[in-house]
C-alpha cells in the first residue's frame, strides 16, 4: 500500500510541473484541426467523385 501512495504523490508532483495551454492555444489549436480536416475531406469528396465518374465511364 505503501508504493501506491508513493506513485499517487509522485503523479501529483509531476503534473504540478507540467506547463498547461493557455485558452487562446487550445481554441487557436481547435481550429487549425478543424480547418484541415475540412480541407482534407473537400480533397478526398473530390478524388471520390472523380473516381466514380471514371469508373462510371469505364463500365458502362
Amino acid at each position: 500500500m505503501a508504493k501506491v501512495t508513493s506513485f499517487i504523490k509522485e503523479c501529483g508532483a509531476e503534473l504540478r510541473k507540467v506547463v498547461w495551454p493557455t485558452r487562446e492555444d487550445v481554441i487557436a489549436s481547435v481550429k487549425v484541426v478543424i480547418v484541415s480536416t475540412l480541407i482534407i475531406a473537400a480533397i478526398l469528396g473530390a478524388f471520390d467523385l472523380l473516381f466514380a465518374k471514371g469508373m462510371e465511364l469505364l463500365f458502362r
